[in-house]
């Protein structure tokens, strides 16, 4: 080998111990950011104090085949629930994706069983993921007759890494002996009960069985026993629609169905998510509909339960802030909903946030209301809510701290995951 030959081997090794080092070094700084914010995340857990948010109770609202009632506070769900699963007598399907062992666990779990011991079949899902903290102990007090399907932590076996089998499931439905049925962003707890603002929908007539049906497919995929029928009939309604991400066979429906009603959009388009990583498509989407004049308005949490995901979510304000959309941070407790509203006519509620883990990975569901009556309870909702928002202005945002900047910057790479 000669020597110039030699000299560029030698470069080479430098180069790659140069980007090794490099990759190391920045890994290192992202690691250490997220520690540090987890600890501030934690203490400020500690000092904040629990403070009640705006919320009312409503009846039903009468839609085509049926009636759809949306909850906006934990503890009026629970109870409507829980009357629910005691009035049954053939078949409940209960599913969800965080199921506390905390007193609202254990009220659920108490109905659960004593519908079983009056001969009512009943059919469980949670994610395996999701409940990690919560003792084995309490799922294992399901009596036997009980039938229990746990979203397993890996599926796929050596394909584990494959998309589709990366999903949790982080759906809710409840499905009452075909009459009633209940989709949402409501997790199982006593958290959930009084401190956490979401959105859920209770639905009686045509649509229970597009629910159902939805539990049936996710039960008979994953070949749980026993094998469940198709229920039937099915509906062909005009104004509402079921729509399922099934990661299994790479279908995820509920981003199209967010960016079409948006297109379309004249008046304005008003949404609540609980975690805003919105995709370069949906990113252009909110502008565009802003652009031509829409009224956009997102409505977020001003803390999440995740920091990590409120820094990565910050990563896209300036485009939608300098784009015309308005964003408006829900103040002292966490906002869950997952919820849109358009032009006095489209709305949409279920259990996908915008963030790629909901519209291109999980198991989610949502209901597309096309119906003026239960759009107008929806503006309702978010006006409620927007009076107990701060909104961030452009101004404001550009006037952030050098160390907010930097810190959005060390983290932004990490947007893909979520």
């Amino acid at each position: 080998m000669n020597a110039r030959a030699l000299l560029r081997r030698r470069r080479r090794r430098k180069a790659r111990k140069m980007l090794r080092r490099s990759a190391a070094a920045v890994l290192a700084t992202q690691l250490l950011t997220v520690a540090g914010l987890l600890v501030f995340d934690s203490q400020r857990r500690k000092d904040r104090p629990d403070e009640e948010f705006p919320h009312e109770a409503d009846g039903p609202v009468p839609v085509s085949g049926g009636d759809v009632r949306i909850y906006t506070f934990g503890e009026d769900l629970f109870e409507d629930m829980l009357t629910d699963i005691a009035a049954a007598r053939e078949r409940i399907y209960f599913e969800t994706y965080i199921w506390k062992g905390d007193d609202v666990g254990e009220r659920f779990r108490r109905a659960l069983v004593a519908a079983h011991e009056r001969g009512v079949e009943v059919f469980v899902v949670f994610d395996e993921f999701a409940n990690l903290v919560v003792p084995r102990s309490f799922y294992r007090s399901l009596p036997e007759g009980i039938h229990v399907k746990r979203h397993p932590l890996v599926t796929g076996g050596l394909k584990f890494f494959f998309p589709s089998h990366l999903g949790r499931n982080h759906r809710k439905l409840l499905v009452v002996d075909g009459a009633a049925a209940y989709v949402g962003g409501y997790n199982i707890g006593q958290d959930y009960a009084t401190r956490w603002r979401d959105t859920h929908a209770r639905f009686a007539g045509d649509m229970v069985v597009e629910l159902e049906n939805a539990f049936v497919d996710y039960w008979n995929h994953y070949g749980a026993t026993p094998a469940l029928p198709q229920p039937g009939p099915r509906t062909w309604s005009r104004d509402m629609r079921v729509h399922r991400n099934l990661p299994a066979d790479l279908v995820y429906p509920i981003r199209n169905m967010y960016l079409e009603a948006i297109d379309r959009a004249s008046e304005r388009v008003w949404l609540t998510t609980a975690y805003l990583i919105p995709d370069e498509a949906f990113a252009r989407s909110l502008v565009a509909a802003a652009e031509r004049g829409v009224d956009v308005r997102l409505i977020v949490p001003r803390f999440s339960n995740h920091i990590i995901a409120d820094w990565l979510s910050r990563s896209s304000y300036e485009r939608l802030l300098q784009g015309g959309v308005r964003l408006l941070r829900f103040e002292n407790a966490m906002v869950h909903a997952k919820t849109a509203t358009i032009d006095g006519l489209w709305s949409t509620i279920g259990t996908a946030n915008i963030d790629r883990l909901s519209l291109a990975g999980n198991y989610e569901v949502n209901i597309e209301i096309l119906d003026p009556d239960v759009a107008a309870r929806m503006e309702e909702i978010f006006s409620l809510d927007s009076g107990n928002c701060t909104e961030l202005t452009p101004q404001q945002w550009a006037r952030r701290p050098l160390i907010n900047r930097v810190t959005e910057g060390i983290l932004s790479p990490w947007r893909p995951l979520l």
